[in-house]
């Protein structure tokens, strides 16, 4: 049995949509019935050798760098006042690379750019991204972490081969068809390939879709965790949360003290910590003092996080976090726009690598993420860890205010998921 401990989804969706001469007068013959089905790696072909410069270590602070731009996009958009974030960067940029795949031109050096890919050839994009997610792939017995992609083609739509090729390849991705001159069909279908690869934990993601669509990207991140050092449940109550200065929630506030890695940030006024996951997975919590959270949020960057890191020391920490679950729903467009991705989003769109039939365009970019975190579940309700403590009072880390969260896979140094808890109650 797994615990229910922590667990997060994610899937991005990029639609293109038709905008020039119609599809009927295009030849389709010889298209086969499985023109699109899911085209295998052979189950015994070696898998590619990725060396450093090759590998997903020379995208990861590019990823970094994209994780905290997004961020403060999200963070000071007029409608993130006083709520919950929450996303995957590393989801999001793998998303975008899967679309670079079909893009040239001005199309795909803006995509590269915002990216910070600039200097980086598309080879090396689509190799680090393979070698990411084979490495991701290495689930270990306690920590179950899935990523791959979907491409939705309308039935009577040609795309081009080499496209869902390499999108399958790089980016292990699955092609199928739906019909989508019948919206709310294609809707459920995608829905529920959405729901199989997030383990039901998103549904009905794909709403109000055009009958104009043609296609749609898909990508998905599932995390699954648990506590390396799991809290007791009976040492959960209730308590306060401050949301802002005018608003106070009732939380059910876990408590657990043993030894942490944690460090004092006086410069910043913050507290950082890290709550491991048994694997190769933590939890950075940052916890800025009161009324210090928007001077963080616009400065944080991949340097505060290698210099915390670097300076973080093992203490005995009284640690209180409240269980709560949220989801957050983000329209990415105007964001990806205002981050320099304009063509794919116009008339001018270059998606010719994708399809030759037809022009295209990215109409709608949706992300949703979803958290949930508890005690411990399940199967850790019966395990005991004893831990040696110093003979010290041990410092207090409450997080009883607005906090940030990142979700750190320490081989690949990749932010899987990045937030805010603004509310854990909503």
């Amino acid at each position: 049995m797994w615990g229910k401990i922590y667990y997060s989804v994610f899937a991005a969706l990029l639609v293109a949509m038709a905008w020039a001469a119609p599809h009927d007068d295009h030849d389709h013959d010889g298209h086969t019935a499985d023109h699109y089905h899911h085209l295998h790696h052979g189950k015994d072909e070696a898998h590619p050798h990725h060396d450093g410069e090759h590998g997903c270590s020379l995208l990861a602070q590019h990823n970094a760098d994209f994780a905290f731009s997004l961020y403060k996009k999200l963070a000071l958009h007029p409608d993130a006042e006083g709520k919950n974030i929450f996303f995957s960067p590393v989801s999001i940029s793998m998303a975008l690379s899967m679309l670079a795949v079909g893009a040239k031109g001005s199309t795909l050096s803006q995509i590269y750019s915002s990216l910070g890919y600039s200097e980086l050839q598309a080879s090396q994009v689509n190799e680090g991204y393979e070698h990411l997610i084979h490495m991701l792939g290495h689930s270990q017995e306690a920590m179950q972490l899935e990523t791959g992609a979907g491409v939705a083609v309308r039935e009577d739509f040609k795309v081009v081969d080499q496209f869902l090729k390499d999108v399958q390849h790089y980016y292990k991705s699955e092609a199928f068809k739906v019909d989508f001159s019948k919206p709310e069909i294609a809707a459920e279908e995608i829905n529920k390939f959405i729901a199989k690869k997030t383990h039901d934990k998103i549904t009905n993601m794909v709403k109000d879709l055009d009958a104009d669509t043609v296609m749609m990207l898909i990508n998905y991140m599932y995390f699954r965790g648990k506590w390396d050092k799991p809290f007791d449940a009976q040492l959960t109550h209730k308590a306060d949360f401050k949301v802002d200065k005018d608003t106070t929630v009732q939380v059910d506030m876990m408590k657990r003290t043993g030894r942490y890695e944690i460090y004092q940030d006086p410069v910043n006024q913050t507290t950082v910590m890290m709550v491991p996951y048994k694997g190769n997975t933590s939890m950075m919590i940052v916890l800025p003092e009161e009324e210090k959270m928007k001077e963080v949020e616009e400065s944080i960057s991949r340097h505060h996080l290698k210099s915390w890191h670097d300076k973080l020391f093992r203490s005995s920490v009284d640690l209180f976090m409240p269980k709560f679950s949220i989801t957050a729903t983000s329209e990415l467009k105007g964001i990806l726009q205002d981050m320099g991705v304009t063509d794919a989003f116009s008339d001018a769109a270059d998606l010719s690598g994708m399809t030759e039939e037809v022009k295209v365009k990215v109409s709608r970019v949706v992300h949703k993420a979803v958290l949930s975190v508890d005690e411990k579940g399940t199967e850790a309700a019966a395990a005991t860890t004893i831990e040696i403590m110093p003979m010290s009072l041990p410092d207090s880390v409450i997080l009883n205010r607005p906090f940030l969260v990142l979700i750190v896979e320490d081989t690949t140094k990749s932010i899987l998921f990045m937030g805010k808890i603004t509310n854990p109650t909503v």
